[in-house]
């Protein structure tokens, strides 16, 4: 039996120099707060989470997400910030955080100004554009130019089936026909074309499905409070 990893990384964006990222499995444990029947357990894992990628537990920033398309420029650790689902920071070491249980988390980084964003994007963030956001906070509020962009794990369009008030907010290229009255929905597709609209110039897509993955939380397939997290730093 292959042995579950505890980490993943977007291959194409593990070698940036001065960028760090990655994305917790069940291995380290359940970093969700919110639905944890035991705190203790998901803090130390989200300090085991954060040592595996050499990142300073208590510079964590975690994002309060609210399935919106809120952004947030990190000045200094802050251990929540309420009421967005994107952080950005360009000051080294500290590292923003978010969880997921099949939602996408997309990074965002630009080598030159040594730039970073992480959002969270369910359907609803899909839908208003919190990728777009991060990438035009990035540019606007610090000058990028030159921005790449992760895509992580999250529920794939083989198996995140939605009704028709949801099939109906997105492009017909990112839905399909599923059974009965029911759609499926291809949420890293709709991330791409965004991410690539709003003028990103290399989207990189991860490709591991929660649902099918069972390393991973999926509320899909087990709707039991776990959440994977993602960390995004710049080298100190």
């Amino acid at each position: 039996m292959q042995t579950a990893p505890d980490l993943l990384q977007i291959a194409a964006l593990a070698s940036e120099a001065g960028l760090i990222h990655g994305f917790s499995t069940l291995a380290i444990g359940s970093v969700g707060l919110t639905h944890a029947p035991d705190p203790h357990a998901a803090l130390s894992a989200r300090r085991a989470f954060a040592r595996r990628l050499g990142v300073d537990a208590d510079t964590l920033t975690v994002a309060g997400a609210v399935h919106g398309a809120k952004v947030a420029r990190v000045l200094e650790p802050w251990e929540v910030i309420q009421g967005v689902d994107g952080l950005v920071t360009d000051r080294p070491g500290l590292g923003l955080f978010a969880t997921f249980a099949d939602c996408y988390p997309i990074l965002l980084w630009d080598r030159a100004k040594k730039c970073v964003a992480l959002a969270h994007a369910g359907w609803r963030g899909t839908h208003a554009g919190v990728a777009a956001e991060a990438a035009r906070v990035m540019r606007e509020d610090y000058g990028c130019r030159d921005i790449v962009a992760g895509i992580g794990p999250g529920i794939c369009g083989r198996c995140y089936e939605v009704g028709a008030e949801v099939a109906s907010k997105f492009d017909a290229r990112f839905v399909t026909a599923g059974h009965g009255d029911r759609f499926l929905l291809d949420l890293a597709a709709a991330n791409r074309a965004g991410l690539e609209e709003a003028g990103v110039r290399e989207v990189h897509v991860l490709g591991v499905c929660t649902k099918e993955s069972d390393f991973l939380p999926s509320h899909r397939r087990e709707p039991d409070g776990a959440r994977f997290g993602a960390i995004v730093a710049i080298h100190a």
